[in-house]
């Protein structure tokens, strides 16, 4: 989703989009959070140093990146030095202001969420495989452990009332609206001061706090700000943090880092008086089979597999199309398959459908710059010139879907204008309304109906088809003299229109997909903006600069070689 922000960028007036570990769209970056204790631990089980453990297993996320076709600027470890150097500044000014300070904490802490929960917020649960019974967090349901340790906590509780204030005068500020009304409720019923700190002895990996060695710094404070590292954190210049990339426009997390997001950190930034950003998109999980995903149970999605199988331009439209913002979605072969059924036979259909047709020229079409003036031609044109505005307004309610949705509504309405029996509709009635005024449209002397019109209809499609130049036996076909209006071009350049504004707004969701759509209509590698996203912007097109290709080869969506 971060991604499609960026790529996105040329297109959406200069928007920034910040992925979900960091970086504004013009510097988005893809972050490998190396998670402290687990990262620890799981180093030990696997008998290496930590670092040496980190340095193997993070290529593994640049890789997928790529794979997925994902335009990051920077990818981003933790343990960067200038990472490490913006942590411990960040730490010191927050000390300086006296909102850190020592004491002794008790409570449950979890592993594999990073973080400690107050007793309210654990029970007593049952591992339904084994029967071993443990404390667990009422949110998450991971296993936690209780803990007593000296270390230093942030004065979080001293940050309701602005917390409460910014949320008031920022009432999008967290989207959707209701994870906007869970995060006040929380603030609103008080906030406890929060450990940010863990003893060296107990947590080694990490970045140590600056002026006392024998404390690592807590996780969450640490990876919260990755974000300001690569807005070149603490180098800034007063007043103009702005150039250097912050603050975000949007962050874009998952649900259940909600808390730490919207409410840790803003407290952080109010701390030292620096800009929060301006919005945070929290979107909801994938599960599969209806069950959550979760490598304990081996119940996961391999993404190389499905790359490979699909790739990448179909998962990324997969993934944002039926992907839930507010509720889960189910992740299934199955569903991808259909989707993918639906846009070949929206998108890829049309595409061919036009660039393949025999009996008419694009760039002739092009070159005359006609649309036919009928009621149908007429709203279609309409809502064609609309568009862009439509898609621009969606994407600013951080609404990808919905601003995808409506692309292909609009490819799917003129690719059944296309369809062989629906091309020549308009042509056709106003034949018809000839036939019909016609004293030798019905025997003399009976009543006027339309009785004779689907014969009459039939005869018009073998006569009129732009499909067809020749008869069933290979003759030259009789040749419909129609009003120059009324000529199949007007109807193939609203066609052409119409692929080249969608596949250049769906450019962000499908860039290979897209680029090989706008390479058959042989739009200018140069024209594909979105300013140039307009109707009757763009009169150069019409030649492909790419092989069209016969049955499914060359097609913008081929099939697929494996529907199972």
């Amino acid at each position: 989703m971060s991604d499609i922000w960026k790529e996105s960028h040329p297109l959406y007036r200069n928007r920034r989009a910040w992925h979900e570990s960091g970086c504004p769209i013009l510097l988005e970056k893809t972050q490998k959070a190396q998670v402290q204790l687990q990262i620890q631990q799981a180093a030990e089980k696997a008998g290496q140093e930590v670092r040496a453990f980190c340095n193997e297993n993070y290529k593994s996320f640049e890789v997928l990146a790529e794979r997925a076709d994902i335009q990051y600027d920077h990818f981003i470890r933790t343990s960067d030095p200038d990472h490490r150097f913006a942590v411990q500044h960040f730490w010191l000014m927050l000390k300086e202001r006296g909102y850190i300070y020592t004491s002794k904490h008790e409570g449950w802490y979890s592993v594999s969420d990073e973080t400690f929960y107050p007793p309210s917020s654990v029970h007593l649960t049952l591992d339904p495989a084994t029967g071993r019974k443990f404390m667990a967090s009422q949110e998450t349901g991971k296993e936690v452990e209780w803990t007593s340790e000296n270390n230093y906590h942030f004065r979080l509780s001293s940050f309701r009332d602005r917390l409460l204030e910014f949320y008031a005068k920022n009432p999008e500020f967290v989207q959707p609206s209701t994870r906007m009304q869970d995060v006040v409720q929380h603030v609103t019923a008080g906030l406890s001061d929060l450990s940010v700190s863990r003893p060296i002895g107990r947590l080694s990996w990490g970045i140590p706090v600056p002026d006392d060695a024998s404390q690592t710094i807590y996780v969450w404070l640490d990876a919260l700000i990755n974000y300001l590292t690569k807005a070149n954190y603490p180098f800034q210049t007063p007043g103009q943090e702005d150039a250097a990339g912050w603050p975000a426009d949007v962050h874009v997390i998952g649900k259940d880092i909600v808390r730490f997001h919207c409410i840790y950190w803003p407290a952080f930034l109010l701390a030292l008086d620096l800009p929060l950003p301006k919005q945070i998109l929290t979107h909801a999980h994938w599960t599969l089979g209806r069950e959550k995903m979760a490598k304990s149970t081996g119940n996961v999605v391999n993404p190389f597999l499905a790359l490979d199988r699909f790739g990448s331009d179909v998962m990324r439209y997969y993934l944002i199309r039926d992907g839930g913002i507010r509720d889960d979605s189910n992740y299934d072969n199955a569903f991808i398959i259909q989707r993918y059924r639906d846009i070949q036979g929206t998108c890829g259909n049309l595409v061919s459908r036009v660039t393949r047709g025999k009996d008419w020229n694009v760039r002739r079409a092009v070159e005359a710059g006609r649309i036919d003036t009928d009621p149908e031609a007429e709203r279609h044109k309409t809502a064609l010139e609309e568009l862009p505005a439509t898609v621009e307004h969606w994407m600013g309610k951080l609404q990808p879907a919905v601003a995808m949705k409506e692309i292909l509504k609009m490819l799917d309405q003129v690719r059944q204008r296309i369809s062989p029996g629906q091309f020549l509709v308009p042509f056709v009635l106003r034949h018809l309304l000839h036939i019909l005024r016609s004293p030798f449209s019905q025997p003399t002397g009976s009543p006027r109906t339309f009785a004779h019109s689907p014969q009459q209809t039939n005869q018009y499609f073998d006569t009129a088809a732009p499909w067809r130049r020749k008869d069933q036996h290979g003759k030259p076909k009789t040749v419909v003299h129609l009003p120059v209006a009324d000529k199949p071009e007007s109807i193939i350049y609203l066609c052409a229109e119409t692929i080249r504004v969608c596949c250049i707004l769906l450019q962000p969701v499908m860039p290979g997909r897209m680029k090989h759509a706008l390479d058959l209509l042989g739009v200018d590698q140069g024209r594909r903006m979105f300013k140039d996203a307009v109707l009757g912007a763009d009169r150069t097109y019409g030649v492909p600069v790419a092989e069209v290709g016969k049955g499914p080869e060359g097609t913008v969506f081929p099939p697929l070689r494996s529907e199972f």
